[in-house]
């Protein structure tokens, strides 16, 4: 309990600063920092519907109702979902900001990116919704112990007294659409990136353009790599167990290593952090 109520704790701080220093510092306005700090904001309510949940569960036994596990399961595959888009709209600005620097404010105008930002969140609310609507069709007359720490799909399916096997082949096949059409977005991205990159003649020069890309790669890699082991090939985790450990992965550990990879790996984020920080000591001086 105390662990991870550490960890909660630093998520909600972490991600808190990068959304503060984007919108406090004029230098951050652009839109590779309006989708970060969206994806802080994000991962900030992703996280507080699972986590808190769990904490109370490691204290006592805790309970919730049938309404209130799909209501959670509806807003967790939500955000995750939302966040599987908005991590290929980021993909596609790094293209567009490397491959057409010139063209780059008129391709990425402010119009664009909110377009961009309001179809991801609405794409995961629209493709989660239908997921719950088919689950609250089924009859849960069953044993009511979930051997998990949140509202997962199988862990829900397995207490079904009906038949669960229309939402389960409506789910796999949404699933894979989500997670690998937003995914062949952000590898044909960086495709193209690296054919950019490449053709940079100077070492530095070229290393400061793909280092621009080298804290969203970390961030796909961890994201992606857990979700499609859990929901495209379930087969591959052999136990309840380790289903629960890459389920932490992408609902805590990511979210915890997101503001220290940006924030460490980014000048300009690093430095907007610093001049708050002197703004609001000079403030509480006076």
């Amino acid at each position: 309990f105390t662990v991870f109520t550490l960890v909660y704790t630093s998520i909600i701080i972490g991600n808190m600063l990068i959304i503060v220093a984007v919108v406090r510092s004029q230098k951050l306005h652009t839109p590779m920092y309006f989708f970060l700090a969206n994806l802080s904001f994000l991962e900030i309510l992703y996280t507080s519907t699972v986590v808190p949940k769990m904490l109370e569960g490691f204290l006592q036994e805790a309970a919730i109702s049938v309404a209130a596990c799909l209501l959670q399961f509806f807003i967790f595959g939500s955000l995750a979902t939302a966040e599987c888009f908005l991590l290929a709209v980021m993909a596609y600005d790094r293209y567009l900001a490397i491959c057409y620097p010139l063209r780059y404010p008129l391709l990425m105008g402010p119009r664009w990116c909110l377009g961009l930002v309001l179809i991801a969140w609405l794409s995961g609310f629209m493709v989660d919704g239908l997921v719950v609507a088919l689950m609250a069709q089924l009859r849960f007359c069953g044993p009511n112990h979930i051997d998990h720490f949140y509202c997962d799909f199988m862990s829900l399916m397995s207490l079904a007294c009906s038949d669960p096997s229309i939402a389960r082949m409506t789910t796999f096949i949404l699933s894979v659409v989500c997670l690998t059409v937003p995914f062949g977005l952000i590898l044909t991205s960086y495709a193209w990136i690296a054919v950019a990159v490449l053709r940079v003649p100077s070492g530095a020069r070229r290393w400061k353009a793909f280092s621009t890309c080298s804290s969203h790669l970390a961030v796909v890699s961890t994201f992606y790599g857990t979700l499609m082991v859990l929901y495209i090939a379930p087969s591959a985790v052999h136990s309840q167990l380790l289903s629960k450990v890459f389920a932490l992965l992408y609902t805590v550990v990511t979210p915890l290593f997101n503001p220290v990879i940006y924030t460490l790996r980014n000048r300009e984020v690093h430095q907007a952090l610093r001049r708050l920080k002197q703004t609001e000591t000079i403030e509480g001086w006076w």
